[in-house]
């Protein structure tokens, strides 16, 4: 219930956001379903290989990139909200899209 989500001091009470991550799910479970599972729609952006960047300091990362802005459109078109190309490109390189680490960083992998 929206209503006792928006009272709830523990989490975000904005209720558009609140709206949004509700719709969101749903969208969720009808990409699921057209694409076999999110993870399949998500890296078919990516032609399902990371991308590897090397980037030699955090101030040469971009906040996003074409490819995530593609992401945050086609978001859209399936009925998400509250899904810009910055949020996106947060998410590839959550879910291992997008590796940023820089080359000075004990994760890079070379």
């Amino acid at each position: 219930d929206v209503k006792k989500l928006v009272e709830n001091k523990d989490i975000i009470r904005n209720k558009l956001k609140i709206n949004s991550a509700i719709n969101n799910a749903k969208q969720f479970i009808k990409i699921q379903k057209e694409f076999g599972s999110f993870d399949e729609y998500l890296w078919g952006f990516v032609n399902h290989k990371p991308i590897k960047n090397k980037f030699k300091k955090h101030s040469d990362l971009p906040p996003y990139t074409i490819i995530s802005e593609k992401l945050s459109q086609d978001l859209k078109k399936h009925g998400f909200t509250f899904v810009g190309p910055i949020i996106c490109y947060a998410l590839m390189q959550a879910v291992g899209m997008v590796d940023d680490h820089t080359s000075d960083c004990f994760k890079y992998s070379k």
